[in-house]
Order: structure tokens, then C-alpha cells, then sequence
């Protein structure tokens, strides 16, 4: 593996006095990044610094016109640079820190173990974590690598407190934390909302960041669990490669590649183009899916201030949808084989989505830069299936299940644009890190529902299905299509105050409006229902408290909010004002013994009082009737470890507790858990490099007893409906390669144990996690 750091000076001031200069510059890795902590020294004298956060670095008082400068980062080969202050092209002058492949494992576990040093893109405002006061935790690509990971179950076996909520129908992973769900606007690409109710391709992403807790303030309408990002493979300005050949498991074919490098001479334009195809059976009877993925990218230098970063990313998705088995009566999980499919062997759901951004980011000076972004995402979604057991014809306690069939069609547009201004600066004082934004974002969905075909045939979830059972594709009539175009608009100003070295306070406030509205037209009349445009303005504030007793140890409190819109009007027929989500937190961040150990421990409270359910004033009984009854309380605990005992091992655990329970309502039971919570989860990973050609590691989970089904109702109900529970369980996977000259091969075992466990929708969906199985791979690197 081979990469390059490309260094950019810029000379901002000639001699100060006779003989003496001063020298600001920037130190970037290939992709633009900043690299934080790099040592430039001037050769021979005890002058030196290193970089900033940032990558930016000051050099005062130089005795003479002509220097040696001396750059180097760990790992890297140190470069030596006679500098002329009179050559004025010196300060356009590009330099390159090859790696030093001995110690490339050393730097990349050092690099990552800093994630209290580390800047998370989610954040904006080019804050480090150590001065957050908020829970951040980032995986870097040497994990995504080493643990081999192709699925988001693969990735969040590293990430306690968020974890996988449910499989509905075997096409989608549905992602939660801290007790809420994770929605489409709770998971970003490159900082851009993206559709996950379709299965998630991950060769194409180097990086995953996830910011727990409110993110209101920088993203507006989001849920109260927190914000994941996956951050896709960037241009480089070093040329190279990789292709592969992945089999394994149930049939698994997958070929990959990835290249990239300069365009031109003068290294200004580079590219970055990788893509994959995905064909597989499963472990069910009957079911297997299909997919293409393409990721290009393009950055161009436009000069030592400016860059513009031009990305696309495109998946196509075709599977067999599975919904399990349901739940017989609100009884315990069915015990059924792990292999028997349910489903109509001719169901399919056929899922596109295309994103591509243009974000120019510039330096206006040395205290001032910004960024401006302009995106635009489209996703298209098919399905044709089995209705979901229990929500389409109940299942009998004798097991026999009088099958539906449903179909619909999803597709929507989504545009946004975005600005970012950074400024650092003193006042009395006091240094500030300003961030101003604003953002814009305009979506359409058009939906068209279509009438259960009924009675469609019966089967019996405790047998397999007879091979003639539901051949036939039946005519669907088309009942509804339904419009909803939804404009945001949010503005935004947060500042960290640093007061002196140990004490900092992050204050902030946006404000975000959203307009909705929903238009149905009845496809037997054509005739069109216009809806009633709803307008909803939130101010959400932050503020925070950071305490450093010393520069790698940190303690903070803070308080954010986050809200949701809600739909339905109240018993005056009058819209219902959005739901708000109070969040307080507090916790400390450390690294210790030189970076080799990260712990970070985070407590937390969430509240929100507001909550709209169904009102039953006057013997109501329509749920599009509510009231702001309920009231929600989530709190819990997480622990996040990093570390580096010995040279070459890296360890990634952590360990949370949630308890997020009903604490006021009309219509549930008071103390009820929310359901597909686990309230104890745990991760632990370790991974050797044996020789600088040989590594090899484990990692697993523990994801504890959850609940499924549907809350039961409060007392007087007559339903049967209640909580389900759902078993805890561990899964532990193991992953190696082995690299001989420019091949590299990589091999995966998950499941080692054949854990056996659901992932449970209400009582609709049941899907077995996937048992014992293997992959292979060949790559040659370029």
C-alpha cells in the first residue's frame, strides 16, 4: 500500500527585520484533509512546531533568506527543502512524504487512536472531538479493511449503543440509538441525506463517523439517536489501485476495483473511479439479491485556497424480499428452520438511488474559510410481494397463514444546498471558533399504492411451502398516488469559546422552517384531494461546557434539543406543533500514554414530554385525531475504548445501557419499554499485524434481550397486543489476509459460534440473522 502526503506553504510575510522571516503554511494529506500534529522544523536550529488541528502552522523569527526545512509525519519519510524567501514560486511549491512502509501499521492504529484529536466531518465546524461536548466515535478505513465488513450490521459491530433495529422484509437494515430510530434524515453520504430503506453498499466508503445524540443544530429535522456518516473514497494525487475477486457463502460472486490519481502534469486535477457487482443466494430458501455500485469522483486545485470536490455514487439493488415469519397471537418467536422462506418465490424489490455533489471549499485568510455545497439525490423503489404476515391476513394458532399480495411504487427527488463560514479569532482575550450556516433542501416523493390482492393462497409457517405454492402473478389495481413535496430551510450560528486552556463553552442556535404538504389522487376517480400546506418553525439551541484539566483529558455537560414534525391535527382540527426532544449529557474523554489508550464515558438523558398519540377525548377513535399526551424518557451509559498495548495490535470495545420507557400516556402503559431497544450492548475487536504481510483478528457483539411486537394498550383496552421479547445474543467473527508482493489475500469467518437470534419488525417481520458463514478474496494492488 502506498500513499503520499502532499504539503502546500504559502510565504504570507517577507523579512520582518534585518535577517529575520516568519513563515505560515498548511500541511494536507492526498485527499486535502489537514494533518494534524506534523513537525516542520527549520535543519540545525531548535526552531519548530507542528501543525495545528487544522494542519496550519506558524514559523517566526527564521534567521536568513536561505533555509533547510524539514517536514515529517510518523511513518512518513522525512523531506528536506532548501528555502529561498526571494523565489516567489515558493509559495505554490508542492511537496510529497512518501510513506515508510515499515511503519505504515504503526502510523495508521496511531492515526485513528487519536479520535479525541480527530475532527469529524459531521461536525462542521473543524471542532476535535477533545473539545466537543458531545459523544463522537469514527471508524477509520484500516478497520473497515481489516474486519472486511459488507454490510451496516458489519459496521455497527463496532459501535455500542447504535445498532441494527430490525431487517423488515430481508432489503433494508434499520438503524437506532439511544432508543430512536434512525430515519433517512438521520443518515448522511459525504454530509448528504441518503435513502436507507435499501441495502447499503459499502466498498466504496473509507471512512464512517457517527455523532450520538442531538445534531438539531447542524442538520435540522433529525431524530434525537444521533447522525451517521458514511464518508466514500476520495481522489488521489498518487496513482494507483486495486482489483478483487470476492466469493464466499451461499454462492457469493463479487468483483470490485478501485483507481485513481492525477489527471494532469501539474497535479491540480485528480480522479477517483470504484465500483462493484453483487450477486447472491441466501441462507433462506428461495431468496437472492443482486446489486451494482459505481463511485466516481473528481478534485481539482484550483489554487493553494481553493478546491472543488465533485463526487457521484450510484446503486442499484434487485432482491427477493423475505418477511420471515409473524408472531402467532403475541405469543414467543415461532421455532421454525432457520432456512424456511415464507414469501412468494416471485416477489421482488427493486431499489435505484444516484446522489452527486459539487462542494467548493475556500480559505479566505488565515482566520477565515468556508465551504459551499450543492447536491442532488434520487432513489426509486419497486416493491411486488407477499404482504407482511399479521399486517396482511393473521396467522392462525395452527400456523396457517392466508397469504396477501402488495405492490408499490416509491421514487423521490431531493435537492439541497449548503453553506458553511469558519472563523477563528481573539476577542478580550478570548479565542473563538466561529461557525455560520445556512441550508436549503427541497424533496418530492410520489407514492403509488396499489389494493391488496386478498386470499392470494394459504401456507403453513410451521412447513415448508409446497413447489407449486403461488406461481401465478396477479393484476394489481392501483388505488392512490400521493405527492408530498417538503422545503426546509435552517439557519445557524454556533461558537466555541476558549477561554483559557481549561475551560471552553460551545453556545449555538438554528432556526429551522419547514413547509409540507400532501396531495392525493384517487386513481378510480382521478379525482385529486389537495392537502392542507403546514408550515412548522424550530429554534433549536445548544450549549455546552468543556473542562480540560490537561491538554489529552477532558470532561464536559451539555444541552441540545432536537424535534419532530408531526402529522394529524388536534380535536379542533387545527395541525399539531412539532414535538421536542431535550437531550443532556455529560461525560469524559480521555487519551492516555501517548495516545496508545482512548476511553471516553458519556451519560445521558433524553426527554421528551410532548409526544402526539391518538387522542381518546369524547370516545374518539380516529388516530389521525391526536393530542401532545405523551412523554418519553431515554437515558443511559457508554463506554469507548481504543487502544494500542503492543506495536502492530489494535483494540476497538465499548459497552452501553439504555433504558428508554413510556413515562406518561393515554394509551400505553406507563413504564412500557420502547420496543427493539436492547438496553445492554457491547463490542469488543482485536487485530494483529503477526508480520508486516501476516494479520489477523476477531471481533464481536452482544446485542441483549430487546422487545418486539406491538406496546400494549392501557388498562380497559380489549386488544391482546404486548411487548414480545426478543433474546440476546453474541456473534463472533474472525478475519485475516496475508500480502505477497502486490496481491493480497483476504478471508472471513462470521458467526463463528452460529449464534441464533431475530431481527423482529412488530409481529410482522422475523428475520433470522445470518448463520456460520465465509468469504475469500484476491486483489492485486496497482
Amino acid at each position: 500500500m502506498k500513499s503520499t502526503i502532499t504539503l502546500m506553504m504559502m510565504l504570507i510575510s517577507t523579512l520582518i527585520f534585518a535577517q529575520q522571516s516568519s513563515i505560515s503554511g498548511k500541511v494536507i494529506d492526498v485527499q486535502g484533509a489537514p494533518i494534524a500534529y506534523a513537525d516542520v522544523v527549520v535543519k540545525g536550529s531548535t526552531i519548530g512546531v507542528s501543525t495545528d488541528e487544522n494542519g496550519q502552522f506558524e514559523l517566526t523569527k527564521i534567521n536568513g533568506e536561505d533555509f533547510v526545512l524539514q517536514i515529517s509525519f510518523l511513518g512518513y519519510k522525512t523531506i528536506e527543502e532548501t528555502v529561498r524567501l526571494q523565489d516567489n514560486t515558493f509559495q505554490n511549491k508542492t511537496f510529497v512524504l512518501e510513506i515508510n512502509p515499515e511503519m505504515l501499521d504503526e502510523v495508521v492504529v496511531k492515526g485513528n487512536l487519536g479520535q479525541n484529536l480527530s475532527v469529524a466531518k459531521l461536525g462542521k465546524a473543524g471542532i476535535k472531538s477533545m473539545d466537543l461536548p458531545q459523544a463522537v466515535f469514527s471508524l477509520d478505513e484500516k478497520i473497515l479493511t481489516d474486519q472486511q465488513v459488507r454490510s451496516m450490521q458489519d459496521v455497527l459491530m463496532n459501535t455500542n449503543g447504535v445498532y441494527i433495529m430490525g431487517a423488515t422484509g430481508g432489503y433494508q437494515e434499520e438503524i437506532a440509538g439511544r432508543g430512536f430510530s434512525f430515519r433517512s434524515d438521520n443518515t448522511l453520504k459525504n454530509g448528504v441525506r441518503y435513502f436507507n430503506g435499501m441495502m447499503s453498499e459499502l466498498s466504496g466508503i473509507e471512512k464512517v463517523e457517527v455523532l450520538k445524540g442531538s445534531a438539531a443544530i447542524l442538520y435540522g429535522n433529525v431524530s434525537a439517536g444521533g447522525v451517521l456518516n458514511l464518508i466514500t473514497k476520495k481522489p488521489r494525487f498518487d496513482r494507483g489501485g486495486e482489483i478483487s475477486m470476492t466469493t464466499g457463502s451461499f454462492g457469493l460472486t463479487k468483483p470490485g476495483f478501485d483507481i485513481y490519481g492525477p489527471i494532469n502534469k501539474n497535479k491540480t486535477l485528480a480522479f477517483r473511479w470504484n465500483g462493484s457487482y453483487t450477486k447472491q443466494k441466501s441462507f433462506r430458501q428461495d431468496v437472492f439479491s443482486e446489486s451494482f455500485y459505481l463511485n466516481p469522483s473528481l478534485l481539482y486545485r484550483i489554487n493553494n485556497n481553493t478546491e472543488l470536490l465533485v463526487e457521484a455514487d450510484y446503486t442499484q439493488d434487485t432482491r427477493v424480499p423475505d418477511f420471515g415469519a409473524g408472531i402467532v397471537n403475541y405469543e414467543v418467536i415461532p421455532n421454525f428452520p432457520r432456512d424456511r422462506f415464507l414469501g412468494v418465490r416471485w416477489g421482488r424489490y427493486n431499489a435505484k438511488q444516484l446522489s452527486a455533489s459539487a462542494s467548493l471549499n475556500h480559505k479566505f485568510s488565515k482566520i477565515l474559510n468556508g465551504d459551499v455545497m450543492v447536491a442532488y439525490r434520487n432513489y426509486d423503489t419497486h416493491l411486488f410481494t407477499n404482504a407482511r404476515p399479521n399486517s396482511g391476513g393473521l396467522i392462525k394458532e395452527d400456523g396457517n397463514w392466508s397469504r396477501n399480495i402488495q405492490r408499490s411504487n416509491a421514487s423521490n427527488d431531493y435537492l439541497l444546498a449548503q453553506a458553511n463560514l469558519r472563523a477563528d479569532f481573539n476577542t478580550a482575550g478570548i479565542q473563538h471558533r466561529a461557525l455560520f450556516g445556512f441550508d436549503s433542501d427541497y424533496s418530492s416523493s410520489a407514492t403509488l399504492a396499489y389494493d391488496q390482492f386478498r386470499n392470494y393462497d394459504v401456507v403453513n409457517i410451521f412447513e415448508d411451502q409446497p413447489a407449486d405454492a403461488g406461481t401465478n402473478i396477479p393484476e394489481m389495481t392501483l388505488n392512490r398516488m400521493t405527492i408530498n413535496p417538503v422545503n426546509r430551510y435552517g439557519v445557524f450560528l454556533q461558537d466555541l469559546l476558549s477561554f483559557n486552556e481549561q475551560w471552553k463553552v460551545l453556545a449555538g442556535l438554528r432556526y429551522s422552517l419547514q413547509e409540507s404538504v400532501s396531495d392525493i389522487t384517487t386513481a378510480a376517480t382521478g379525482v385529486t384531494e389537495f392537502g392542507t400546506k403546514s408550515s412548522d418553525g424550530v429554534f433549536s439551541p445548544r450549549l455546552g461546557i468543556v473542562y480540560q484539566p490537561a491538554k489529552r483529558h477532558s470532561m464536559f455537560l451539555s444541552y441540545s434539543n432536537s424535534f419532530e414534525l408531526n402529522t394529524g391535527v388536534d380535536v379542533r382540527g387545527n395541525a399539531l406543533p412539532p414535538s421536542t426532544y431535550d437531550q443532556y449529557e455529560i461525560g469524559v474523554k480521555n487519551d492516555l500514554y501517548n495516545g496508545n489508550l482512548s476511553v471516553n464515558v458519556t451519560a445521558y438523558v433524553i426527554d421528551v414530554d410532548n409526544l402526539a398519540q391518538q387522542s381518546l377525548a369524547n370516545g374518539n377513535t380516529d388516530r389521525n385525531i391526536k393530542e401532545l399526551s405523551g412523554a418519553i424518557r431515554s437515558k443511559g451509559v457508554e463506554l469507548d475504548l481504543m487502544a494500542t498495548p503492543i506495536k502492530g495490535m489494535r483494540v476497538v470495545a465499548g459497552y452501553s445501557y439504555n433504558q428508554a420507557q413510556y413515562t406518561s400516556s393515554n394509551i400505553y402503559i406507563v413504564g412500557d419499554y420502547l420496543r427493539y431497544n436492547p438496553r445492554h450492548t457491547a463490542n469488543a475487536s482485536v487485530h494483529y499485524n503477526f508480520t508486516p504481510a501476516f494479520k489477523a483478528g476477531f471481533t464481536a457483539a452482544y446485542i441483549g434481550e430487546r422487545y418486539a411486537g406491538r406496546n400494549a394498550l392501557a388498562a380497559g383496552s380489549s386488544d391482546n397486543r404486548r411487548n414480545i421479547p426478543v433474546d440476546a445474543y453474541a456473534q463472533l467473527d474472525f478475519s485475516a489476509s496475508y500480502q505477497f508482493g502486490a496481491f493480497i489475500i483476504r478471508g472471513k469467518l462470521g458467526n463463528l459460534t452460529n449464534a441464533y437470534s431475530f431481527n423482529v419488525h412488530d409481529d410482522n417481520s422475523v428475520n433470522p440473522i445470518t448463520p456460520r458463514n465465509f468469504s475469500a478474496s484476491l486483489s492485486y494492488k496497482f
